[in-house]
Parts: C-alpha cells; structure tokens; sequence
C-alpha cells in the first residue's frame, strides 16, 4: 500500500497490552524505600492506570488510580483487576474537576508521590525502550511514526531515535480533535485542548508537558494529525488484514504513514502500534459511526 518496507512494533503484545507498562514500571522502581512505604498516585483514562496497578502490584506498592466515569471499561476492569489488595480506583466527572486538580488533592492528603502518565523523566525514559529494542532489532530506518498524547511515548523514542540512527526522521501523528501538539510544535508555544471528542482516548491529554514539550521540539522532525475516519479506516484495515487487536490510538502512527503513502515508497519505516486495549462492545460504533 505505500511501497515502503514496514516495521512494526506491537505494543499491543505488551504487559497491560500496552507501552506503558515500559514507564510506570521504570519510574516505580526508582522510588525511594519511604516513597515506596507511602505509596503513589496516578490518574489515566486506561492505559497508564493498568499500567501503574500491574506494575505497584510487582513491585508491593499502594497505588490509588484515578479515572474519569466514562473511561473505557475494559480498562477500567483491568486495572481493578491488576491492583494490589491495598490499592483503590476513584472515577471521578471530568466535566466537574480535572483529574490533576483531584490527584493534587488526594496525594496531598496522604502523602502519596505522583507519577503522571506521560510528564516525568522515568516515564519517558521507560517509553523510550520501544524505539530502543526496534532499532536493536530492524536497524537503521528512514522514518519512525509514533503516536502523540501527552508526548511521553514520542519525546523517548525521539530521543532514542537521535542517538542511534540520526537521520532517522521521526514523525508524531494525533487526532484533529486533539492537535494541541501539532500546534504547539508548528508555533512553538504550547497549547491545550481539553476533553476532546476523538475516538482515540489515549491521545486525550490537554497538552504536551514541561518534560515532553521541550524534547519533542528539539528531537520530532515533523508533527502531523489524522482524521477520525482515517483513525477507524485505519483500526479496520490492522483488524482484517494483519490480524491483530488493536485500539484507536493504536492506529495513530499508521494513519499517518498511509497519510504519507505518495512519499514512502522504497523507505525503510517503523510504526509504533502503542496499545489494543479496546472495548469490543463499542467496536459497532467504532466501524459504523453509530
């Protein structure tokens, strides 16, 4: 379909079926003996969530998870189903308080140190093993095409990216509904976009980070957004023809290669598929527009 040689990495086929489990379970392990003894908090929409509560649970840690009302529910039941006997979930309405105002708030009153889904070194240093284990594994590529959220996932592969193969051009790709990052980097000054309709709700984040804005604009050659028919065309094609369960945010970087397809052929091309936790009672809707 593009002429390129194509390499994807299956994140989907990750712990928690996702990438990241690579950062919480990076962050998590570096915590300090009293910081492990207090415990953490994280707040996600699913991913991250599953990740921190399998991760916590590895590494005997309390975690309290919280998660907007209207999160995926197989993430939600994942991540219920991941944590440890000492940890909670608490949903919350997004429409009423941000999930950061709400963690601040609990973290305060227990101690709890916070660990973010994507703006926090070990995070990104942990998402950054994806483009490191696909360089070690396929070598040299043209172009690397990676799903944008919150940047953590984009601004550590990035990084990798730069120092093993520096003529690699490394390509973020967003939803329309959510291209806070694809203005921020056009401009160069960051901006928000919050509670986003995309059908991808891994890339629902407000805004790039303190951390992942500043690398992505010293390390992302490109910044682009896809529509939501590409995302669900996309979600399709990865469903029927290679088999594999993916989720709408998983879809992202492909979106952007096949966006790309005129330009592509004869490129060596890594596309990171970042997750499949998908629920398959919403897929009709998801392929249908219902």
């Amino acid at each position: 379909m593009t002429g390129a040689e194509v390499f994807f990495k299956c994140e989907n086929f990750q712990r928690i079926g996702a990438f990241k489990f690579r950062g919480a379970y990076n962050a998590l392990s570096k915590l300090s003996d009293e910081q492990r003894s207090r415990g953490v908090l994280t707040y996600s929409s699913g991913n991250h969530a599953q990740a921190v509560a399998l991760a916590s649970s590895l590494l005997g840690i309390r975690a309290v998870i919280v998660m907007p009302s209207d999160a995926p529910r197989v993430k939600l039941s994942a991540t219920q189903g991941y944590l440890g006997e000492t940890s909670q979930v608490v949903q919350f309405d997004k429409h009423e308080i941000t999930r950061e105002e709400l963690g601040a708030k609990i973290a305060n009153e227990h101690g709890l140190t916070i660990i973010p889904p994507y703006d926090h070194p070990g995070v990104i240093a942990g998402q950054g093993t994806v483009a490191l284990e696909l360089f070690e594994e396929v070598g040299d590529l043209d172009r690397l095409y990676v799903c944008v959220g919150g940047g953590g996932l984009l601004s550590g592969c990035a990084v990798v990216a730069k120092a093993m193969c520096p003529v690699c051009r490394v390509i973020g790709v967003e939803p329309e509904l959510a291209n806070d990052a694809c203005r921020s980097f056009s401009e160069g000054l960051l901006h928000t976009v919050s509670n986003s309709a995309t059908i991808a709700d891994g890339a629902r984040t407000p805004s790039l980070g303190r951390f992942t804005f500043p690398l992505v604009m010293q390390n992302v050659d490109e910044m682009m957004d896809v529509s939501e028919s590409a995302i669900t065309d996309t979600m399709r094609l990865v469903w029927e023809r290679m088999k594999l369960v993916i989720e709408p945010t998983g879809a992202l970087a492909l979106s952007g290669l096949l966006k790309h397809a005129r330009d592509a052929e004869g490129l060596r091309v890594g596309v990171v598929i970042s997750g499949g936790n998908v629920d398959i009672a919403s897929l009709s809707s998801m392929f249908h527009g219902d």
